[in-house]
């Protein structure tokens, strides 16, 4: 009874996760269809969800720009710095809580947690005004370093993380001479894999599409990331009081897309975040 229940649901189930799958990437063709429109086109705004025209100069008008290639350059290592800094802080921190003993060591991480509902925007002023003394404004150092600061919110995911692995490793790695640091780096950071490559994907999708911070540290033109660098290519290539669309779509095109790949290759990462870490402690 069970297994016909099963074969009768497992369609019905595919087919509604294949009509949420199509609405969801609906404005993603949306998308891609205005990129490859005409500027006649582009100026009558009579745009179709799927795409009628291929028009891929706009592709090579976007691409030759040269800046294009230093607002990508500018991303990368801002998003690179940015990764590597959340892996290591919020693994470390993360660690401390989970394993190391200490007075207060809840109360901390209640008020580590607490941070969490604060709104970023409370922050700008107080920041900005840190940055500016420090003398980082203009530069990509306020959107790097505080990535080196661990992240709440990742921080709660490695120590429920953590403390899923059993103990009975470290009292082994201890035996055979490790202290606690050669524990984290040896024993704990290799059976985070999984996790820490979810916490990599979502500090590359944050950071890879950020705008506010760049408007604001950021004046000079060649310092700029791509998300900001993709708002002074729509502004450059319009040539009257509407944008250019298609140019629009384009250089979003280039600001989403690695976004998309990163994930797509990533995912089996994410749902392996989500096993049981003592299981794979024991394996």
């Amino acid at each position: 009874m069970f297994d016909k229940a099963s074969s009768v649901e497992k369609p019905i189930l595919y087919l509604l996760l294949c009509v949420i799958g199509f609405a969801l990437i609906i404005p993603f063709i949306y998308m891609i269809s205005i990129a490859l429109t005409t500027p006649a086109t582009t100026v009558k705004m009579d745009f179709t969800i799927f795409p009628r025209e291929f028009h891929w100069k706009n592709f090579l008008q976007v691409y030759q720009n040269k800046e294009i290639l230093t607002y990508f350059k500018n991303s990368v290592i801002l998003v690179v710095f940015a990764i590597i800094g959340q892996v290591l802080s919020s693994s470390f921190v993360a660690y401390g809580f989970s394993r190391l003993h200490g007075r207060g060591k809840n109360i901390l991480f209640i008020i580590l947690l607490g941070t969490m509902m604060i709104p970023g925007q409370v922050m700008m002023i107080p920041q900005f005004i840190i940055f500016s003394k420090l003398g980082w404004v203009n530069t990509l150092l306020p959107l790097i370093v505080p990535n080196f600061f661990a992240n709440a919110f990742n921080v709660f995911l490695l120590r429920q993380f953590i403390s899923g692995i059993p103990r009975e490793l470290d009292e082994a790695a201890k035996i055979d001479g490790l202290g606690y640091f050669g524990i984290y780096w040896r024993i704990i950071m290799p059976l985070l894999t999984p996790i820490l490559i979810a916490i990599g994907i979502f500090t590359f999708n944050t950071n890879w599409g950020m705008f506010m911070e760049p408007l604001i540290y950021i004046n000079d033109v060649a310092k700029m990331p791509l998300a900001l660098g993709v708002q002074i290519i729509s502004a450059t290539f319009s040539t009257n009081a509407i944008p250019d669309w298609n140019i629009v779509m384009v250089a979003s095109l280039l600001l989403t897309g690695p976004m998309i790949i990163v994930f797509f290759f990533g995912q089996k990462y994410m749902f392996q975040a989500n096993i049981n870490a003592g299981s794979a402690g024991i394996k």
